[in-house]
């Protein structure tokens, strides 16, 4: 890749070239600049609730172990041993006192320190100096309302700052209830497409959904033909966006009686949490810059990892109230993997979309095409009702602050 980031990447016009969607030395750089520097989700608190329970994840393509400590506090460290560079620990999630390489037995305590090292004394002659052969730690790790995000940069922003105004949508979602958490395993699959197809769209792209989710909203009932989708969109310097309907659209949520009874009996409580406006208007895609995004309404949030260039992994979670009765829980639960999941009426259509694009671009002249996103250039400005930049919900407003904060840091470099 020899054009420079600004040649393929034109924010204010709205160009943005095919390239950065295929070309394998872009995908490497993107690993160093964006996911080296930004804030990544690892995990819902409620996944470890115990000293010593842990999940593996990624951090753009490096594994990473997350684990509680004794004093609830949570480290992340790197998955590979200090010796020859293996998997540290290769379960999904558990609970652990230690973690011992599988390969020659180097022994790791709770917070990533390497504690044991077999034939110390008659293999390494007590040289061997520990202290300094410890998993490499993520340095900066931080509880935000439940949700745990980290990042391998020193420096920088808190995770605050980081979300700037994003942080007034985001509690929508994530401080909705006085307690939340996670319910049930994670939905996982793979997508051959390229990371940023899905995190733009739920950053920016409701327009897509009156032609790709036609049949799924008439399915899910509600006159979506005629209906009233009024909405505006939130578009971030930070690379974040929402958008979000304001008036009478039909909602994709079908409980069933007993779990919508209970959320019409606490819909006054999440009132009094965030106001009339988020509790009840905010409701759409979200994406917190780079590439975690969630759905307020059917509780969903998710991650797409890269796999390469050409692949992520998804990993889905419902989010839900952990005061909420068991059945409700449950109801909640399969809402959401009947919309938004492997096998969601929704989900579904969304990845179809992606793998063809992507398939596309392997045509030597289609590779080198250019997308517009020029919808609602120069009509955003600000409302009185809702933080940040604003602009209709049908813009590519968000799309434009997604791709000029990622070429922000990828001309910063590593």
């Amino acid at each position: 890749m020899t054009k420079k980031y600004s040649d393929l990447v034109d924010p204010d016009e709205g160009q943005i070239s095919a390239l950065i969607y295929a070309d394998e030395d872009i995908y490497d750089q993107e690993m160093r600049s964006i996911f080296g520097t930004s804030w990544l989700f690892l995990a819902h608190e409620s996944m470890i609730p115990k000293k010593g329970d842990y999940l593996t994840t990624t951090m753009g393509d490096d594994p990473v172990v997350v684990v509680r400590q004794s004093s609830g506090e949570f480290v992340a460290f790197m998955n590979q041993c200090r010796h020859r560079g293996m998997r540290l620990c290769r379960s999904d999630e558990g609970n652990a006192k230690a973690f011992t390489c599988s390969y020659h037995g180097w022994v790791y305590d709770l917070s990533g320190k390497l504690v044991q090292v077999p034939h110390e004394e008659d293999g390494y002659l007590g040289a061997l100096n520990k202290e300094k052969l410890g998993a490499q730690r993520v340095p900066r790790v931080t509880n935000y309302k439940g949700f745990i995000f980290g990042t391998w940069s020193e420096e920088g922003p808190t995770f605050e700052e980081y979300l700037g105004d994003m942080a007034w949508y985001f509690d929508s979602f994530a401080d909705r209830w006085q307690h939340n958490e996670v319910l049930g395993a994670p939905n996982r699959w793979i997508i051959d497409c390229n990371w940023k197809f899905p995190a733009e769209q739920f950053a920016t792209d409701v327009y897509h959904a009156e032609t790709s989710h036609i049949s799924a909203l008439i399915a899910q009932g509600g006159d979506w033909v005629n209906a009233d989708t009024r909405g505006l969109q939130f578009s971030s310097p930070g690379g974040h966006g929402t958008g979000f309907y304001l008036d009478d659209a039909p909602d994709m949520t079908d409980y069933g009686p007993v779990a919508s009874e209970y959320r019409a009996a606490i819909r006054q409580t999440e009132i009094e949490r965030l106001g009339e406006t988020r509790a009840v208007h905010v409701r759409g895609h979200n994406t917190i810059f780079p590439n975690f995004s969630f759905l307020v309404g059917t509780n969903t949030f998710r991650i797409w990892q890269p796999r390469g260039p050409h692949s992520i992994e998804v990993m889905t979670w419902t989010l839900g109230d952990a005061d909420a009765p068991a059945e409700v829980k449950d109801a909640m639960r399969r809402n959401a993997l009947r919309t938004f999941s492997a096998g969601g009426i929704f989900e579904a259509e969304d990845g179809e979309n992606w793998s063809e694009i992507q398939g596309v671009l392997k045509g030597n002249r289609a590779g080198r095409s250019s997308f517009n996103f020029t919808m609602g250039r120069g009509a955003a400005g600000h409302h009185d009702d809702f933080p940040g930049l604003i602009g209709n919900i049908y813009s590519e407003e968000a799309g434009r602050s997604f791709y000029r904060r990622w070429l922000e840091l990828m001309e910063k470099g590593d």
